[in-house]
């Protein structure tokens, strides 16, 4: 089953060649959009310089070949969409709904957790991961070189 909230794209390799890298901009400079339509009108767009950096990173990432998706921090995820931003099961997202660590709502009988709430607990997790790495290494490094 296919999310409707959570939806990846991708570009094709063919039009990932076809794209090229956003120049650097100056100060000063401003990024307009042009859409050749079908009857052969050209319509221009400007974009406001504050939404120049996002679609940047947007292009950036499709160029790379990675797989990316447009959300907006107030947008409700399900545990399922959940899960695939946090790395883990939609099982355990549901703990860390019960337990208070997600914040969520009950839509009829649906959980619904903020995006901004996924990621903080995202946040979270990596910066325990980061910290359980360390205490690995270190304990590697005591056994390496110290014997014990």
């Amino acid at each position: 089953m296919t999310s409707h909230v959570l939806q990846f794209t991708k570009l094709p390799d063919l039009d990932r060649k076809a794209v090229a890298p956003m120049p650097k901009l100056a100060e000063g400079d401003h990024v307009e959009l042009r859409i050749h339509r079908d009857g052969g009108q050209l319509q221009t767009l400007c974009l406001p310089a504050s939404a120049v950096a996002p679609v940047e990173a947007l292009l950036d990432h499709l160029r790379r070949g990675e797989r990316v998706a447009l959300l907006t921090e107030d947008q409700e995820l399900s545990p399922s969409d959940a899960s695939t931003i946090l790395g883990i099961s939609r099982p355990l997202v549901v703990v860390r709904m019960d337990r208070g660590d997600l914040p969520f709502r009950y839509v009829g009988k649906h959980r619904r957790a903020k995006l901004r709430d996924v990621l903080e607990l995202k946040a979270k997790l990596d910066a325990h991961q980061k910290a359980l790495d360390a205490l690995a290494e270190d304990t590697e490094d005591l056994i390496v070189n110290h014997g014990l």
